[in-house]
C-alpha cells in the first residue's frame, strides 16, 4: 500500500510539475532592457514596459511609471491611460498602458519608441512594409491589409501590429 501511494504521488507530480513551473521558466521580455530576437520567445504575458506587465494593478503602474523618474521620458496620466512621451521629441505618446477595472489590460508602443526598444520589436517598429514585419514575426493568425496599411493579429501570442506607412503601432493584450 505504501509503495502504491508513492507511485501515484510521483505520477501526479510528473503531470502537474510542468504546469506549475512553465510560467516561472518563461522568458521575461522588458521592452527597454532585454534583446529577445526570436518570435517564438514572445508572449504578451511576459512583456514588460519599464517593469509593468499585463495584469499588474493600477497602483503598481502608477508607482513604476508615474512616480518613478524615467530618464528622458515625460509621463502623463490621462483618463484610463498612462502615456509616455519622449522629452526630446514630444510630438505624441511613444508608449503607454491602459488601465481597466484597476488592472493593466493593454501595453502599447509605436515607432517613436523604437530608439528605446530592445530586441525584435525595435526592428518591427522601424519596418518599411507589412511584408518585412511578417518576415520578422512570422505569418499572423489573421489580418487585414489594404492600400492604407495592414493590421496583423498575432492573437495566440497576444499582440497586434498596425502598420500604416511610416507609423507602426504594437498593442499587447492578454491572449
Amino acid at each position: 500500500m505504501h509503495v502504491r501511494s508513492r507511485i501515484v504521488l510521483c505520477l501526479s507530480l510528473l503531470f502537474i510539475l510542468p504546469l506549475i513551473t512553465s510560467p516561472a521558466l518563461a522568458k521575461k521580455y522588458d521592452l527597454t532592457r532585454n534583446s529577445v530576437n526570436k518570435p517564438d520567445d514572445i508572449n504578451s504575458t511576459q512583456v514588460y514596459l519599464y517593469g509593468i506587465k499585463l495584469g499588474d494593478s493600477e497602483i503598481d503602474a502608477i508607482e513604476e511609471l508615474v512616480n518613478r523618474k524615467i530618464p528622458g521620458v515625460r509621463v502623463e496620466q490621462e483618463g484610463v491611460f498612462i502615456l509616455l512621451w519622449d522629452q526630446s521629441k514630444p510630438t505624441g505618446a511613444m508608449a503607454g498602458v491602459r488601465i481597466t477595472d484597476g488592472i493593466v489590460d493593454l501595453i502599447f508602443i509605436n515607432n517613436r519608441f523604437a530608439h528605446k526598444t530592445r530586441g525584435i520589436f525595435r526592428r518591427v517598429l522601424t519596418s518599411q512594409s507589412a511584408k518585412e514585419i511578417r518576415e520578422l514575426l512570422g505569418k499572423e493568425d489573421f489580418g487585414d491589409e489594404n492600400v492604407m496599411g495592414a493590421m496583423l493579429h498575432y492573437e495566440k501570442k497576444g499582440f497586434l501590429v498596425n502598420y500604416l506607412g511610416r507609423d507602426v503601432n504594437v498593442e499587447f493584450t492578454l491572449p
